[in-house]
């Protein structure tokens, strides 16, 4: 009889166990449900309906663009790329080492000449002369800045005439720059300086100087990159006391595209349009770089991540890539038909707009059968979690093994 009560009661425990699972559907303060009044970010969030009764497939972009605002810079075919004039050339920025080269100012008897010679632009972003004073030099062309030396040496009775002036721009320093509005992590940054790493003997010895990575396009993807909601038809640079805008739509479809050198004190803005953007979640030079995604294995066929050849806390995966990609490579489905098939995953997302969480659960069987799964299957964003459940059967299998020491102990007890 004990024995009996021993184990009747270890396979009670074993149903009570496989009873703890997931805890039903998720609260969110954003739902899923695209008619409410707060919807969730991408309309993929949204539950999909039993297989039997779907009737619309590939609607997710055309819903997600539903809430869009029109582009502050028109409709998408009269992007340009072309930035204006004033941003389109070579300009200096406080740091930058620059050489200033007079006609006739040439070093006499071993002594330095008056004017010519290496000079660095101050923090003012002015840069000084002998006997000239200050000029204005941060956000301007070398060619501007020589053309107002050489007035200044002509007005001054040095020269007759203006001589000819050259400004060469030798040295790059780190720009410092502040970039906001919809990137994955807007704060200030510096951009470029010079490198840790070895440098070409003769680019050294050479005169002047060139980088990309000044750039507004480097600035953008040092930010975390633009987000799905970003407007890139008018993304604002402020410059001394200017406002410009400029369309970085051709980025995304590889079009020809004239990027701007930015200078310390710059501030880019990129503008929402208060929309999820199917389009803007690929690999292009103002996207995120990857994202880390932070998840947790199931428990059969893998015993841990590390065993996976997983990373222990995330996995870096592509730009764009889908929530079924992402159960994929993290290893949560395949394995032995019959126990593995039906696996949910539950992925933890935020709003970048809102900051608020939502939580969004999927079973991984119905997605792999279902003609519409693209409708329903999010994308992945930079800071997103994943969580995979096993299948039933693995959950009983997996507690009566453990149940199994204790139903032998009771065993042992009742015999004794």
């Amino acid at each position: 009889m004990t024995r009996t009560i021993g184990i009747l009661g270890a396979g009670a425990m074993v149903l009570a166990l496989v009873g703890c699972g997931p805890q039903g559907r998720p609260d969110n303060l954003e739902t899923v449900d695209r008619a409410a009044s707060h919807p969730a970010y991408q309309a993929q969030y949204r539950d999909p309906p039993p297989r039997k009764t779907a009737s619309d497939f590939l609607v997710a972009p055309r819903m997600n663009a539903e809430t869009c605002r029109p582009p502050l810079g028109g409709a998408v075919g009269k992007a340009s790329g072309v930035p204006p004039v004033a941003l389109r050339n070579e300009v200096l920025s406080r740091g930058d080492l620059i050489e200033i080269h007079v006609e006739g100012d040439e070093p006499v008897l071993g002594e330095q000449a008056v004017f010519s010679g290496d000079y660095v632009i101050s923090r003012e972003g002015k840069v000084r002369l002998p006997f000239l004073g200050d000029f204005s030099a941060e956000g301007r062309t070398p060619e501007a800045l020589s053309t107002d030396i050489a007035q200044a040496l002509s007005s001054g009775e040095f020269y007759n005439e203006p001589p000819r002036t050259t400004v060469i721009l030798s040295g790059l320093d780190a720009a410092r720059v502040n970039v906001g509005g919809a990137v994955f992590e807007p704060r200030p940054l510096e951009l470029g300086g010079t490198g840790s790493g070895p440098i070409d003997e003769r680019r050294q010895q050479a005169r002047g100087a060139s980088t990309e990575l000044r750039n507004l396009t480097a600035a953008l993807r040092q930010a975390g990159g633009v987000r799905p909601d970003a407007d890139l038809s008018a993304v604002e640079l402020r410059r001394g006391g200017r406002i410009y805008r400029l369309d970085l739509r051709p980025v995304l479809d590889g079009r020809a595209f004239e990027d701007v050198m930015l200078v310390s004190g710059d501030e880019v803005n990129v503008p929402s349009r208060l929309c999820f953007q199917d389009n803007l979640m690929v690999p292009s030079p103002i996207s995120p770089p990857g994202i880390s995604l932070f998840l947790s294995n199931l428990v059969q066929p893998t015993q841990s991540n590390a065993s996976a050849a997983i990373g222990r806390e995330a996995r870096q995966v592509p730009y764009g890539t889908r929530l079924t990609q992402g159960v994929v490579t993290t290893n949560c489905v395949g394995g032995v038909r019959a126990t593995n098939a039906n696996r949910a995953v539950a992925l933890f997302s935020r709003n970048p707009m809102t900051d608020v969480s939502i939580v969004v659960e999927r079973q991984i069987e119905d997605m792999r059968v279902r003609q519409d799964r693209d409708d329903y299957d999010p994308y992945l964003l930079p800071g997103d979690a994943m969580a995979c459940y096993d299948s039933g059967v693995t959950t009983v299998a997996d507690a009566a093994r453990v149940l199994g020491i204790v139903g032998g102990a009771v065993l042992l007890a009742g015999a004794n």
